[in-house]
């Protein structure tokens, strides 16, 4: 129901732009929370960037100036723009959407993408 894309190898200092697409039977992305969330081998889960139904997004602090969340309503579509990417920003990057409240807690999204792999290497 929620479909990312976007993923891939890149060297340090490159960027990448995922996208998250939400099938016809998915809560209408305009009017939910979406966020992206990431997970590296033996990490847990961390939220990355979000962005709520009045269209105000937040981003954590290990991606601030550097990643940024978007929405185009008319495609359904979530984006998260990601510049001078690091070799720490390898993970498996997720969205997930919830119908109330917006925070990075997981159980309470209600849909989850299958994840995109990105790799940062040299």
């Amino acid at each position: 129901q929620l479909a990312e894309s976007g993923g891939g190898s890149v060297q340090p200092g490159g960027s990448l732009r995922l996208s998250c697409e939400g099938s016809s039977d998915t809560a209408t992305i305009s009017r939910t929370c979406m966020a992206w969330f990431r997970q590296a081998p033996g990490r847990e889960r961390e939220g990355v960037a979000m962005i709520n139904s009045e269209g105000i997004s937040l981003v954590t602090d290990f991606a601030k100036g550097r990643f940024t969340i978007s929405r185009d309503s008319a495609k359904n579509t979530v984006y998260l723009q990601m510049n001078s990417l690091k070799p720490e920003d390898t993970a498996v990057y997720y969205c997930a959407s919830r119908a109330r409240g917006c925070n990075f807690q997981t159980r309470y999204f209600e849909y989850w993408g299958q994840g995109t792999q990105v790799t940062v290497s040299s």
